[in-house]
Parts: structure tokens; C-alpha cells; sequence
């Protein structure tokens, strides 16, 4: 029997043995190794049930699995190859629990100021492990608002069915804080149910009649729509609020908490802690967070909420174009956290929230590119990215997690963000444009330039109809994604060398599974391909294209095998078989003459399609990818017919050397699979145009 998924990543991350600790998130396994350099990424990412490998600093590493990484995180720690994983260390350390090995995992510190790395960490392990309720609840809120749209069921708030209703999602939001205060005491190494408890005094029907007693004085609060109150807690005022759904009071909270209860553990006798510390850190904590942290952290969410209402009132099309450009390079860091906070406050203080509106343009945007990356995945025959794309669509338009996109698909094709960016700005054109002209009224009356709703919601299909001017939202999202599909469609998403190689590996699984039907097909195919390509060439090749059979030099140099190259791809010929030569000039021309199907914008790539199709890929240099096009002077364009011989870039070698890059140009025939032998000519000294690679069809 095939080994399980849980045991293919375990080998092919290094063993158990390999495994310091492990713990997950919404969509990732997160691996901190003994040693990254015995992971086989390779067969990750080529793993059937995992969407991407991504490798981190130092020796972590994450595995991108989807909605379903819970269960194979349970079946790896269920593995009884694991039982010893990540136990006691050299220096004594005793086994962790997932608590205790989450927090290490995710404490490192991304950046150069580690307070604030810290800072964020905080914030999304205080969010991420009720992400669950927190989608499941709004796509409730979804569902009954779309039945009301639709007059299925009435908007009756004195019926008791609706009641109920109400009742299921909301008490995810009004309990919220408890939820809050437990995750941001466990990452503190605080007793997490210490912290709630604290929390849930602020909400417990004892404190919140304090609102309704005889010896409290209210004040209404005009721009906010709601009151503020101070009641006589003997003899010293406490100002009153509601702090369901408030989120920044608990992380306040626990921070405090952290403070008093580890103090308080070095001072009192171990023997009796489990009675006193939870005892003095209820009294004194739940103390200063009545009167003096609760108030602190309202007037906080009440002041960001309405600085940023300011902002959306008085600058709607900068706030509206600015949130979808800032969240493509948020999320993949975490540093999104802190604006679902203020978009939870929001909620709680203003009755609405203005920035989801945004925010879901720049998911559409993340799952048009995943479109067409999908798209080109069928028409190219790649069965591993379509396996990837479908799952992570699925997961983006269905659940609105854009995690598998990100780390699946986007940030290994750094392409995609150059297109996505364009999708997320032209969505947030329109956003901004349609919320101005067609503004929003809030239940209060008051009138919002911009797309708002009432509920926290991850946005995707599902949820589109929580949000009021809910046609001015659909449009701007359909933008968004239409444009990113569009784009990645016409683009592609690859550098010529992850197309080339993936279209040889298309080739290779094609002429395996038949082989005879393939060998018939093959000539007029190529010939019939490349006819189409330059039917609009002003030189045209003759209709019975010539065989080729020889490849030239593209420049003058040494000649070495693909394994001296020291490019671990071209060696191991998944981009065909070839040579590398090390030049002695700076000309580089056509080996064959046929089609430029490719030309790198930074001018160190070409890939040439000849009329009886050999397809033979010009690589000049290792990693000149990363100089951005310095010292390349190009002299073609895509589409261009060229001989063989005709000059196709010119090179400064020396700065390439300055750079730090090697010089060695590689050349390969891509689909040399499907062709009876293509055989390098190695160890000898060539000019241009010198034949080093025969080819037998």
C-alpha cells in the first residue's frame, strides 16, 4: 500500500529525526528542522495533497496544505515514527506542548526590530486559532442576509425564529473577547483560562446592569452614536462600556496579565501557586482592567475607528486604492492582523466597517491571478500547478483564505505579483469611483462614501451579499479579478526557463503515456504550430521546412557539459539535454533559425522554435535573471523571425563577473524528448556558428 501523505512529507522533510518541533496554522505545516538542507523541496511541491513548500530563515520551513492541514497534521503526530520527534534536546530540554512549540515556532523574528516582530506575532496567534468561527460565522450572516434580499424569510427581530438565527453568529462576535484574552494569554505563557475569566467579568449580566443603575450618569456620545457611563464603585468612578466585540481591551489585558502573573509566580511558594496566583491576578488584573485598561482600550478602538472614518470621508479614494496595494505584501508577513482589528472595532463603535470593502478587491485580485494560472495549467498540460491552482481557487473563492494562492502559487512566480498589483489597483480605482457616486447609509442614517457592512466577513463568493451597495462591491471585485486573469492569460506567470521546463516535462509525460500515437504526430504537429506562429511574418519559411539537424554555437567559448554548468536544473535535463559554453566574446547569436517564441525582458534568455520544431533555449549566463537587464543590450523582439547567426544580444561579460553571476551561457534543446537523440559536442574551443549539438529526428 501507497504511504500515507502524512509519511511522504515526513521523508521527504528529512525524517523525524529531522523534526525539532511542528505545529500549524489555517493552511500551513510549520516546521522547525534540525537541518533545512536534508529537505527534499522538490518532492514536496510535486506532492500530491500539498500546494507549496516554502522555505525560511534559519531551519524552518513551511508546507502549504489547504483547509485540510489540520488532518494531516493529526495524522503525522499520530505517525509512530514521530512519538520521539522534537523530545529532549542536548541541553536537556524537556518534550513541549503544541502550545509551547506554536509560540517558539512563530516567535522568530522576521525583521530587524525584534519588539515589533514580537508585536505582530502577538496579534495573529491572538486571532489565528478562532479564525474557523470567526468564517463559519460569516458566511452564516451571509446566507440569512442573501434569504432576506430574497424575501425567503423575514427581517422580523420579534419573531423567535430569527432570534435564534441571529443568535448563532452573534455569539461568536459578542463572546469575542473572552476568545481573544484566552489565545493572547497562551502566547504570553499565561494560564489562557485566566485570562478569560478576567475577561468575561467586563460581560457578565451583573456588571453590564451597572449601565441601568439608579447612581449612574450617561452622556451620549453624538459621532459615535452611542453613550458613555460612569458608575460609583465605592467611592471611585468607573466609566462604563459594552465591551462585546471589542478586541483591543483583552489584548491589553493580557499583556497586564502577563506582567502581574509572572511576577507573581516568582514570588509566591510554588506549592500553593495553583490557588494564589490565579486568585491575586483576579482581583488586581480584573481591577485595572474595570477601571483603568477597559476604558483605555474602547477609547483606542474608538479613536482608530474614527480617524479612519476620517480618512474614508474626506480621502475615499486614497483609502480605497491604497488598502488593496498594502495587502498583497501584508498578508504574506502577517502584518494584516492589525487591520482586522480595527475592522472588528469598527463594528463595535461605528456599527459598520468601511475596510473589507477594499480588502476584498485585493482577494478577488489573488484569485484572479490564481485563475489564470489555472487556466494556463490546462492549456499546458501541467497536472501539478492545476492540482494546486484548483485547490487553492477553491479555497479563495469558496472560504476567502488566500494563503494557499500566496504561498502555493505566487510568491515561488514572481510574476504574478507584477500582474495582481494591476488587477488590486484598477479594483481600487473602481471601488473608489462607484462608493463615491453611489454612497452608503448606515442603519443610523449617517452616509458613507465607500462599501460597508455590519458584520466581520472573509470575503468571497459567499459572503459578497453581507455588504451594503452590494452591486457597487461585485463590480469592483469582478474588476479586480477579470483584470488579474486577464493579465497572467496574456503574460503568463513564468520566466522563459519555468515555462520551458514545464512544457518539456508536459512533453515528456505525453510521449510516455503514447509513445507511438506521439511519434506520428510530432512533425506535422510542430509544423502546423509553427506555421500558425509566423503566418504574419513578412518572411515566411518554406512549406516543406527543411529538417534540422545541427545546433550552433550562440557565442565563441569553451565548451563543457550541462554538468560542469554548475546550475543544478539545466544538469539534472529537465530543460533537455544541451551544453554550456564559456565565452570568449561578447556577441551572442542565433544557433538556429525559426521563431523567437521568448525573450526575456532583462534580455538573458531566448527561446527559438525552428520550422520543423526544435524548440532550443539560449540561456546566457547563471542567475543574470537578478540583474534586471545591466550590461544587456537586446537586439530582438518576441514573435521575430531570425537565421542562424543573427545577433541577438550583446553582453558585457565583465559586469556580469562584477556582479558576482557566472558567464557560462547555456543552450538546450527543450523538447529533446521527443526527438530520437540530440548529442552535445563537449571539451572542444568554438566560434559563433560552430556546430555543438547534433540532433537525429
Amino acid at each position: 500500500m501507497a504511504d500515507s501523505l502524512a509519511s511522504q512529507i515526513i521523508t521527504a522533510i528529512g525524517g523525524p529525526e529531522n523534526v525539532r518541533s511542528l505545529t500549524h496554522c489555517a493552511t500551513r505545516l510549520r516546521f522547525e528542522l534540525a537541518d533545512a538542507s536534508k529537505v527534499d523541496q522538490n518532492a514536496l511541491e510535486h506532492m500530491k495533497g500539498v500546494l507549496g513548500a516554502v522555505p525560511q530563515s534559519g531551519d524552518r520551513f513551511q508546507v502549504v496544505i489547504g483547509g485540510g492541514v489540520a488532518t494531516v497534521y493529526e495524522n503525522i503526530m499520530h505517525l509512530p515514527e514521530m512519538a520521539n520527534a522534537g523530545a529532549a534536546s542536548a541541553s536537556g530540554e524537556g518534550q513541549k506542548s503544541n502550545a509551547d512549540v506554536k509560540a517558539e515556532a512563530r516567535s522568530k523574528a522576521r525583521g530587524k526590530v525584534a519588539w515589533l516582530d514580537s508585536f505582530f506575532e502577538y496579534l495573529a496567534d491572538s486571532f489565528r486559532p478562532i479564525l474557523g468561527v470567526l468564517l463559519g460565522a460569516s458566511i452564516i450572516i451571509a446566507l440569512v442576509n442573501l434569504l432576506i434580499s430574497l424575501n425567503v424569510i423575514p427581517n422580523d427581530e420579534a419573531s423567535a425564529g430569527w432570534v435564534f438565527v441571529k443568535a448563532i453568529w452573534k455569539g461568536v462576535f459578542y463572546f469575542l473577547p473572552i476568545m481573544v484574552a484566552y489565545n493572547a494569554s497562551k502566547k504570553l505563557k499565561v494560564d489562557p483560562w485566566l485570562g478569560g475569566a478576567i475577561m468575561a467579568i467586563l460581560m457578565t449580566p451583573q456588571f453590564t446592569s451597572l449601565i441601568d443603575a439608579k447612581t449612574t450618569t450617561c452622556v451620549e456620545n453624538a459621532a459615535l452614536g452611542t453613550k458613555s457611563c460612569t458608575a460609583n464603585i465605592f467611592g471611585i468612578p468607573m466609566a462604563l462600556s459594552d465591551y462585546s466585540g471589542n478586541v483591543f481591551v483583552p489584548l491589553l489585558m493580557a499583556a497586564v496579565l502577563a506582567l502581574v502573573y509572572h511576577g507573581l509566580k516568582k514570588i509566591i511558594p510554588e506549592s500553593v501557586q495553583l490557588v494564589f496566583v490565579p486568585f491575586f491576578c483576579m482581583i488586581i488584573v480584573g481591577a485595572l482592567t474595570a477601571f483603568i485598561i477597559g476604558p483605555i482600550g474602547v477609547w483606542v478602538g474608538n479613536g482608530l475607528g474614527v480617524g479612519l472614518a476620517w480618512m474614508n470621508t474626506h480621502a475615499p479614494f486614497i483609502f480605497a486604492i491604497i488598502i488593496p496595494l498594502l495587502y498583497p505584501f501584508l498578508v504574506p508577513l502577517g502584518l494584516h492582523w492589525p487591520l482586522n482589528a480595527l475592522m472588528l472595532m469598527n463594528i463595535q463603535t461605528l456599527g459598520y466597517d468601511f475596510i473589507q470593502g477594499p480588502m476584498g478587491v485585493w482577494n478577488f485580485a489573488c484569485f484572479g491571478a490564481t485563475a489564470g494560472v489555472l487556466f494556463i495549467a490546462v492549456r499546458d498540460k501541467d497536472k501539478d500547478m492545476r492540482q494546486t491552482a484548483l485547490g487553492a481557487l477553491a479555497a479563495g473563492l469558496l472560504g476567502g483564505v488566500s494563503e494557499p494562492s500566496l504561498y502555493g502559487i505566487h510568491l515561488r512566480y514572481k510574476l504574478v505579483y507584477k500582474r495582481m498589483l494591476v488587477g488590486c489597483g484598477l479594483g481600487g480605482v473602481v471601488i473608489a469611483v462607484l462608493g463615491w457616486l453611489f454612497p452608503s447609509v448606515t442603519a443610523a442614517g449617517q452616509t458613507v462614501h465607500g462599501v460597508t457592512t455590519t458584520a466581520f466577513a472573509f470575503t468571497s463568493l459567499l459572503t459578497i451579499p453581507v455588504f451594503d451597495q452590494m452591486w457597487v462591491y461585485a463590480v469592483s471585485i469582478a474588476v479586480s479579478f477579470l483584470t488579474s486573469f486577464f493579465l497572467i492569460v496574456t503574460f503568463d506567470y513564468r520566466t522563459p526557463e519555468q515555462k520551458a521546463e514545464v512544457l518539456a516535462r508536459a512533453a515528456a509525460d505525453q510521449k510516455a503515456a503514447a509513445p507511438a500515437v506521439e511519434a506520428k504526430e510530432a512533425a506535422p504537429a510542430a509544423t502546423t504550430a509553427t506555421a500558425t506562429a509566423t503566418a504574419t511574418k513578412t518572411e515566411a519559411p518554406a512549406a516543406a521546412a527543411a529538417a534540422t539537424t545541427v545546433v550552433n554555437a550562440p557565442v565563441a567559448g569553451h565548451v563543457i557539459a550541462l554538468d560542469e554548468t554548475g546550475d543544478p536544473v539545466f544538469a539534472s535535463r529537465a530543460l533537455g539535454e544541451g551544453v554550456g559554453i564559456q565565452p570568449t566574446d561578447s556577441e551572442v547569436v542565433a544557433p538556429v533559425s525559426g521563431v523567437l517564441q521568448t525573450v526575456a525582458e532583462t534580455g538573458h534568455a531566448f527561446g527559438i522554435k525552428t520550422d520543423d520544431g526544435v524548440e532550443v533555449l539560449v540561456h546566457v549566463g547563471i542567475d543574470t535573471v537578478k540583474m534586471n537587464g545591466e550590461g544587456f543590450a537586446v537586439k530582438v523582439k518576441a514573435d521575430e523571425r531570425v537565421n542562424a547567426g543573427d545577433p541577438l544580444v550583446s553582453v558585457d561579460f565583465a559586469k556580469v563577473k562584477d556582479a558576482g553571476y557566472s558567464t557560462t551561457t547555456l543552450m538546450t534543446v527543450l523538447n529533446t524528448a521527443v526527438l530520437t537523440s540530440v548529442t552535445p559536442k563537449t571539451g572542444i574551443d568554438v566560434k559563433a556558428g560552430d556546430e555543438v549539438i547534433d540532433i537525429q529526428r
